[in-house]
């Protein structure tokens, strides 16, 4: 495997920045009470800790699911429109934690705020439903693909990006 120098992991690191921070929406795996592995989308809003906040109706699958099983994974994945080859589609991948927050709990407004500011009215009509819950999902582990024989670790809250090796 490639030795990467310090100049060019900056520049790999800045990439990865810039990719996860145009993200308005992620991927998010979930596992159904009978084990079945459910994929869906949701938008999102994130905080400086790296945490990930998405607010979900109970008429999606994923609602229940992280309810009665608080794991998931969280995919970000460049357009293929945008790729030069699929199998090296640029992503990045967190499995989390997810706990939802109460409507009564301080977090709750600070995100739902957060959440208005990035998207507009349709959050200040969706805030009055009941049958949205509010989850924090918190990476456990992470991983940044940046093409072929180029996989990084990420070290979580700080953003860093360690290269593996076999």
């Amino acid at each position: 495997m490639e030795e990467i120098s310090a100049e060019e992991m900056a520049k790999i690191t800045a990439r990865y920045r810039a990719f996860l921070h145009a993200q308005q929406s992620l991927s998010l795996s979930t596992t159904s009470l009978q084990g079945l592995p459910e994929i869906s989308v949701a938008p999102f809003v994130r905080d400086q800790a790296g945490n990930y906040y998405i607010y979900v109706s109970e008429l999606a699958r994923h609602t229940a699911n992280l309810l009665e099983n608080p794991k998931a994974a969280v995919l970000f994945i460049r357009p293929e429109s945008e790729s030069r080859n699929p199998f090296a589609r640029e992503r990045i991948v967190f499995q989390c934690q997810a706990h939802e927050i109460a409507r009564a709990a301080p977090d709750f407004t600070i995100q739902m705020d957060a959440f208005q500011a990035q998207f507009g009215e349709t959050v200040h009509i969706l805030r009055t439903l009941t049958d949205f819950h509010l989850f924090v999902l918190k990476p456990e582990s992470g991983r940044y693909v940046a093409g072929f024989g180029r996989s990084f670790s990420i070290g979580l809250g700080e953003e860093t990006l360690k290269h593996d090796r076999p």
